[in-house]
């Protein structure tokens, strides 16, 4: 066997070997690839990540925001109301959105994509979910028949009892909106007494940069602080309501 044939057996069988280990059978497994971040392309998707960061905490890529950082049109998330201050929501948050048909329209079909499973199509509490768990309050029932804009938004925005917080889900624009719809449901558990709550006709606001300031829609002058950010103590001032076993508003 001459030399040259002797190197080319070994190159071919170095090259099969690498083909066979290189390979797998799973359909969805690439297998060893050559330059991997050439097929995962960090500068085309800067938050993907094929492997541990040394750098960063908890080894992603994606670094922590400065303390105080707001993000980009997420200035009215910030309303500075402590989450067990309902009642102080309740006195200084005020709706800039005008009572329309097209607004509360939206409200509805945001109630139906984020409340009814709990609250029920009627929010007399009979959703899937409360008629499961129980406990869920009746919107046309005591107290919960006069709960204003500003308590419902904060809840929505912090949850209540065994409500979870809806406030990563629901912006601020959603949460007013749906707010108005509760109030066709405090009547009589009725969808269908929407034209009652209409308070302006014609076609609804235009939404512009002044609905991210949260001091838009808050009184100032009325505003102190209750209870402590963040805590799970009691309010001094527990909001309108009673307690209800599971979410009430």
């Amino acid at each position: 066997m001459s030399l040259s044939l002797k190197y080319g057996l070994s190159v071919a069988s170095l090259a099969l070997s690498l083909g066979l280990v290189s390979c797998s059978p799973e359909a969805n497994d690439p297998g060893v690839e050559y330059a991997p971040e050439m097929y995962e392309s960090i500068p085309y998707e800067p938050l993907r990540q094929i492997s541990y960061n040394k750098v960063n905490s908890f080894g992603i890529n994606e670094r922590t925001p400065a303390l105080g950082t707001v993000p980009r049109g997420k200035l009215a998330y910030f309303d500075h109301i402590p989450k067990d201050s309902v009642d102080l929501a309740s006195r200084v948050l005020h709706n800039p959105y005008a009572y329309t048909k097209a607004n509360i329209e939206e409200g509805q079909t945001l109630f139906t994509r984020y409340c009814q499973h709990c609250h029920g199509e009627k929010g007399n509490g009979q959703g899937p979910v409360g008629m499961k768990f129980k406990g869920v309050p009746n919107y046309s029932a005591g107290a919960y028949k006069t709960m204003n804009d500003g308590h419902i938004y904060h809840v929505i925005e912090w949850g209540r009892n065994r409500m979870m917080p809806h406030g990563s889900q629901v912006n601020p624009e959603e949460r007013w909106k749906i707010a108005m719809y509760v109030h066709v449901l405090q009547i009589n558990n009725d969808p269908a007494d929407l034209p009652k709550v209409v308070k302006v006709t014609g076609p609804a606001s235009v939404t512009d940069d002044t609905m991210g300031d949260a001091s838009a829609m808050t009184d100032g002058s009325n505003q102190k602080a209750e209870g402590k950010a963040g805590s799970h103590t009691m309010s001094n001032a527990p909001g309108q309501g009673t307690k209800a076993r599971n979410g009430s508003m």
